[in-house]
C-alpha cells in the first residue's frame, strides 16, 4: 500500500466561534493529512482555557469534534457532528465544580451503580464509595496526543491518598479517547501496581440529546429482553418499548445476546450505534421525565458487583486490563 502524508504544525492566534460554546482563543493546533488511494483525512487537537482547559478534537473531512475537559473527570461534554450536537450538557452543574457532572461521558470506577448503604469488603476491611466511584468526580490529566489514524488524547489517573483511602489498590488508568470520521472510540486500559489481584467494574454513563417531546419516538434495539429495576432483584421481560410517561426509566438489561445497540431518532435524522466488547455484561437505560436526554450505558459489570461478585472483572498485579467502546452516529433520510 502506497500512503502519503503531510503533517504540519502552526499557531494559531485569532478568536474562533466554537458553535454554542462560545468565543474563545486557540493557542495551539497541530494537523495531520493522510492521502490513502484517493482518501483524505484532517485530524487537529486544539487546546482551549475555557473555564477548564479543554482539548479540542477534530475530523475536518467529516465536520466532527469531541471536547474532553481532563480535570472534569477526564469527560467528555461535547460531540458535535456537522453542527448537530450528540450530547445532553446540564451547563450549570458542569460549572460548579463541587457538583458530578450530568452530561457528556462521565466515567465510571472503580464500580458501576450503587452499592448497598455505599459500603463494600476487601480482605475483611470495609470501605466506603459513592455511586460510580470516584472516577467521575477524579481530576485527570492528558498524558499523550495524536494525530496518526484520528485525532486521539490519552486522559489518566493514577492512585493518589485519596483514592486508597477509599480502594486499597494503587492502580493506573490510561482512558483512550479517539475520534475518526463519524466514530469516537473509547479504549480503556487498566493496570494494576499493587502486590494482589485488583477488583473492579467499569462503565460509561453518555447522555445523549433527545426533545423530550419526542422521546417515544425513537426506535430502540438492545441486545437483550430481560432487565432489573434498581432495587429489585426480580428479572423482568422487555415488551420492546419503553413507557416515557413515566418519571424516570432505570432499566439495567441483563444475559446479553449481542454486544451492539442502536437507537434511530426520525426527528434528529441521526441512528446511534453502541458497540462494547466482551468484557460488557450490563446495559442500562436510565431517562427522566422532563428532560431533554436518555441515557444507554455498558458496563462492565451490575450494580453492587464488587460485593457479589456477579461479572467483576479482576487485573493481577502488574497486568493490565483493557476495555472498548465505539460509538457511531450516521444520518438517516427524513
Amino acid at each position: 500500500m502506497w500512503a502519503l502524508r503531510a503533517h504540519t504544525t502552526h499557531l494559531k492566534l485569532t478568536p474562533k466561534q466554537d458553535s454554542g460554546w462560545g468565543n474563545y482563543i486557540s493557542p495551539f493546533y497541530e494537523t495531520v493529512m493522510s492521502v490513502v488511494f484517493g482518501e483524505q483525512f484532517m485530524f487537529e487537537i486544539a487546546v482551549e482555557q475555557r473555564q477548564y482547559k479543554t482539548y479540542v478534537l477534530s475530523d475536518q473531512t467529516t465536520q466532527s469534534q469531541v471536547a474532553v475537559v481532563p480535570e472534569r473527570g477526564g469527560i467528555v461534554i461535547s460531540w458535535q457532528m456537522a453542527g448537530k450536537e450528540v450530547f445532553y450538557l446540564d451547563a450549570e452543574r458542569f460549572k460548579d465544580p463541587t457538583l458530578s457532572v450530568r452530561g457528556g461521558i462521565p466515567l465510571l470506577f472503580p464500580i458501576c451503580g450503587n452499592l448497598v448503604d455505599d459500603t463494600y469488603t476487601v480482605d475483611g476491611q470495609s470501605y466506603q464509595l459513592k455511586q460510580h466511584g470516584f472516577g467521575r468526580t477524579s481530576n485527570w490529566e492528558v498524558t499523550q496526543q495524536s494525530t496518526e489514524g484520528g485525532a486521539s488524547v490519552t486522559v489518566t489517573l493514577k492512585s493518589s491518598p485519596e483514592t486508597l483511602a477509599v480502594y486499597p489498590f494503587e492502580f493506573e488508568l490510561n482512558y483512550i479517547y479517539t475520534l475518526r470520521g463519524n466514530t469516537l472510540e473509547l479504549r480503556q486500559r487498566h493496570t494494576n501496581f499493587a502486590a494482589k489481584p485488583m477488583p473492579f467494574s467499569t462503565g460509561i454513563h453518555p447522555y445523549f440529546a433527545v426533545d423530550e417531546a419526542v422521546k417515544s419516538q425513537l426506535t430502540i434495539s438492545l441486545p437483550s429482553t430481560e432487565y432489573q429495576i434498581k432495587g429489585a432483584p426480580e428479572v423482568q421481560s422487555f415488551p420492546g418499548t419503553f413507557d416515557f410517561s413515566q418519571d424516570e426509566i432505570d432499566f439495567a438489561f441483563i444475559n446479553l445476546t449481542g454486544k451492539t445497540a442502536q437507537v434511530t431518532d426520525p426527528v434528529r435524522q441521526s441512528k446511534l450505534t453502541i458497540e462494547f466488547d466482551g468484557n460488557y455484561s450490563t446495559l442500562v437505560f436510565w431517562a427522566v421525565q422532563g428532560k431533554d436526554f436518555y441515557c444507554l450505558e455498558p458496563w462492565t459489570g451490575p450494580r453492587n458487583s464488587i460485593n457479589t461478585g456477579t461479572h467483576l472483572l479482576t487485573v493481577a498485579p502488574q497486568e493490565t486490563v483493557e476495555t472498548v467502546i465505539t460509538m457511531t452516529v450516521e444520518a438517516i433520510a427524513a
